[in-house]
């Protein structure tokens, strides 16, 4: 169990916070890049406890700054895109991309008032479908090329969930808990089995789990009585790759972005430059009525067949209460992968405080993809592991060098 103060620490996200800090060494995705176009070239973003404006200037360029205007603090989601910037609808004071005023227009002639005044920005990149978003001291890391999301030689298609009303650790969590699969996705709609003993579940087909850190996480292992071994990870700090990836964004302390991100390789070989791809995208009902209540004043749909297994999880994570009660647990000994996070958690708090880069950070802006073992595991809704095939290179051995140097990416090793 965990003291007040340690379930604090672990849950609030703003800045000057430690896990606030923590969470700012990272890339985080913070919308649909297809959602920003010249009719609609702003939308407002909260996140990690910030109200920003994402935009899309005339000249193309994309910004992320602070939503209220430093005169007088009117919205700038509302505001006039220019072509050199983002012009405040209330008295026309104009933002570049960096955050800098180019013009205050009611001032005298003359006047260079405007050089003193800057607004919060931070560095936006549109990459996979998504635009990401960095929010910790310069200078930036690379945005990692993990295979779901970098890979050339297929399309991704995007899937954008409900936002979650609870906070993000609770979703964390649950990526390091692998027996709830066995329990809690029994029945879930793609279930092809039902199991004799509903409290069991599918315990009984597991001999063992157990977890190992790699260079951006952590990774789930099963083995199976029959001898299948099925291996999946936690991409730290928030992230999980089943067959899809799962990319979840705090908004705040109370609250969740979430989206999932699956490729599939092309039949004809043909490339894709995740760079400025468009995949599909596919928006999910809500999954409870009222959709804005909370526990117990909300009905979910448990099994609602649109929202695959996630439907399930986010009432177990929703009824846990916007934030967790960990002081009140029980652990015991099946959760020893949620033991490691928090214990890895409390470890990367602590090299940030030193000046340290946390684990999964990239300084090499042309690192190669990144394997997430996404050939060898899919992961199954079901909780039965596909046969373990032999690795190769990630899908890219077929391609040839120069065609992913034309991209911009290395061979992986």
């Amino acid at each position: 169990m965990l003291t007040k103060e340690q379930n604090e620490q672990l849950t609030q996200v703003g800045a000057g916070t430690p896990v606030g800090e923590l969470l700012r060494r990272y890339w985080h995705p913070i919308a649909i890049a297809q959602e920003l176009t010249p009719d609609r070239p702003t939308k407002f973003i909260r996140a990690l406890g910030e109200d920003l404006v994402l935009f899309r200037d005339k000249s193309d360029r994309v910004g992320l700054i602070q939503d209220h205007c430093a005169h007088r603090g009117a919205s700038l989601l509302y505001g006039r895109v220019e072509e050199r910037g983002i012009a405040c609808a209330y008295h026309g004071w104009l933002y570049d991309t960096s955050g800098s005023c180019l013009e205050c227009p009611a001032e005298p002639a003359g006047s260079m008032f405007h050089l003193t005044v800057k607004v919060r920005a931070y560095p936006v990149q549109r990459f996979a479908g998504l635009y990401w978003m960095y929010m910790g001291p310069a200078p930036a890391p690379a945005l990692p090329k993990y295979d779901v999301l970098a890979r050339p030689d297929g399309r991704r298609q995007i899937t954008v969930f409900p936002n979650l009303d609870c906070n993000w650790f609770a979703a964390a969590e649950n990526a390091v808990d692998p027996w709830h699969l066995q329990i809690l996705h029994q029945d879930q709609p793609r279930s092809t089995r039902r199991p004799v003993n509903t409290t069991r579940g599918y315990v009984a087909d597991i001999e063992e789990q157990d977890f190992y850190l790699t260079s951006y996480g952590i990774m789930k292992k099963r083995v199976y009585k029959d001898g299948r071994i099925e291996e999946h990870p936690m991409i730290f700090p928030t992230h999980l790759r089943t067959g899809s990836l799962w990319l979840r964004t705090p908004i705040d302390d109370t609250h969740t972005w979430q989206v999932t991100v699956a490729f599939r390789r092309s039949d004809d070989g043909s490339l894709v430059d995740p760079t400025d791809e468009e995949p599909e995208v596919s928006y999910l009902a809500p999954v409870k009525e009222p959709a804005d209540g909370l526990h117990p004043f909300t009905r979910f749909n448990f099994y609602a067949p649109w929202g695959q297994i996630l439907t399930q999880d986010m009432v177990m994570w929703e009824t846990q209460g916007l934030i967790s009660n960990r002081p009140e647990e029980r652990l015991a000994a099946s959760d020893k992968g949620v033991v490691l996070l928090r214990e890895l958690m409390f470890q990367e708090i602590e090299k940030v405080q030193r000046g340290l880069d946390p684990l999964g950070v990239i300084r090499d802006q042309n690192h190669a993809i990144i394997d997430t073992n996404l050939d060898n595991e899919r992961g199954r809704a079901s909780g039965i592991a596909t046969p373990t095939v032999e690795w190769r290179a990630p899908g890219l051995e077929h391609v040839p060098a120069e065609q992913l140097a034309s991209l911009g990416y290395n061979r992986p090793g």
